[in-house]
């Protein structure tokens, strides 16, 4: 996603070397009946400095669709905690990127330097509704033994 969002068509890697994802064969996605419809074919080798890597093509879906936290009007986002892990890539990577997120907030409100997602990469923004966020499962175990799961901190509506 990364490369793709860079605008990087391949790449030589090391991931897959020696496996199926070298030499083709992986089923990638079977008819209803069980029986094979599409298996990976074998990717291209190369030795670069004495070491081996294998061509892996970038991912470039048409849509890429994300929630961020808050926007403002342009379109430059700001995602919450890890969120900014693997959006910013899963968005720029896209040919459209739509992201959804909790507040829209006028032009020239959030700082530059808090701006995880600049709006060059993003084509439409929207205000999503009604959102609830479990934060964790809690299992206790009581004295007679009987396992008790629970939504922690509760579920709570911005």
């Amino acid at each position: 996603m990364r490369s793709g969002g860079y605008g990087i068509s391949a790449f030589f890697t090391k991931t897959g070397l020696g496996t199926l994802i070298e030499t083709g064969g992986l089923i990638t996605k079977y008819h209803k009946d069980g029986t094979p419809e599409l298996v990976s074919k074998s990717k291209p080798k190369q030795v670069i400095n004495g070491e081996e890597y294998i061509l892996e093509e970038t991912l470039r879906p048409d849509y890429s669709f994300v929630k961020g936290h808050i926007a403002d009007e342009l379109g430059n986002v700001w995602f919450n905690k890890a969120a900014v892990n693997f959006n910013k890539d899963a968005a720029k990577c896209g040919k459209i990127c739509i992201v959804e997120v909790e507040e829209i907030v006028p032009a020239g409100t959030l700082k530059p330097e808090d701006i995880h997602l600049p709006h060059i990469f993003v084509k439409r923004i929207f205000k999503g509704k009604e959102w609830i966020k479990p934060i964790e499962k809690r299992t206790t175990t009581k004295a007679d033994g009987k396992v008790v799961s629970t939504i922690g901190g509760e579920s709570f509506k911005k």
